[in-house]
């Protein structure tokens, strides 16, 4: 898929006005999920939008207890009716647990896709071993979401997706404020004359194949977010945030 470099991230988003704000500021690239009980949100933000729908990537998740075989077409029937679309243009698989069989869920989501639900499959929260089993099962990996940002990252992960070729979706880059604190992007955000937050964003950016969703409400910073695409790092600064001791996920299994 051809994303855009910054998309938003709505987990928590509870106001369709935000939504409405992030298409204004140029936000092309919405992404929810069942599990964050706000698809009816993001439905009325892009209902709302003077930007026609066919200008808009949206795209949501099936939760784990949406990934029986007999479970897929009914969970993104109940999507597509939250958000008010007669299709979304991703479609992922949130997590490789609960109810998911990739014998059995990977076709079933084909279906959904060869019946015109959603445009692409995605994954996300997946392992590399994973990801190699369902290859057999999809036509194609469309992308795979990711928590991805300076103080944690999975070089295996960027590795398949550079190597076949997909864009993989980085989420949480801001690592939920801790960037904030790190001496290194703090002293990187000071030589720029900016912030930890757009360093954060351009660093993750910075790799082939790498888009990231963050989360943001005002208008200051969703615009903030989406200019930060366009600083660009030196070769040394990227391989001094590379060095960052890794920390914890925030969003393990």
């Amino acid at each position: 898929m051809d994303l855009p470099p910054v998309g938003l991230g709505t987990m928590g988003i509870e106001d369709a006005a935000v939504i409405n704000t992030a298409i204004d500021c140029g936000y092309r690239h919405l992404d929810t999920a069942q599990i964050y009980d706000n698809e009816g949100v993001v439905g009325a933000g892009i209902a709302a939008a003077d930007t026609g729908r066919a200008d808009l990537t949206v795209a949501t998740k099936l939760w784990v207890d949406a990934l029986g075989a007999s479970a897929v077409r009914p969970g993104t029937e109940a999507s597509l009716d939250r958000l008010g679309l007669d299709a979304v243009d991703l479609l992922y698989v949130h997590r490789p647990r609960g109810d998911y069989d990739p014998d059995t869920t990977l076709p079933a989501v084909e279906a959904v896709r060869e019946a015109g639900l959603t445009e692409h499959v995605g994954l996300s929260n997946f392992e590399p071993d994973q990801l190699t089993v369902a290859r057999d099962h999809l036509d194609e990996i469309a992308a795979h979401q990711v928590e991805f940002h300076p103080l944690y990252w999975r070089e295996s992960l960027l590795t398949d997706a550079q190597a076949h070729g997909y864009p993989l979706v980085a989420y949480s880059p801001l690592a939920g404020g801790r960037v904030f604190e790190e001496p290194t992007i703090i002293d990187i955000a000071e030589t720029h004359d900016t912030t930890p937050a757009a360093v954060s964003i351009a660093w993750v950016t910075s790799y082939d194949n790498v888009v990231t969703i963050p989360k943001a409400s005002s208008r200051g910073h969703l615009e903030a977010n989406l200019a930060a695409a366009d600083l660009e790092l030196t070769d040394a600064e990227i391989a001094r945030i590379e060095a960052i001791e890794r920390e914890e996920e925030l969003f393990p299994e």
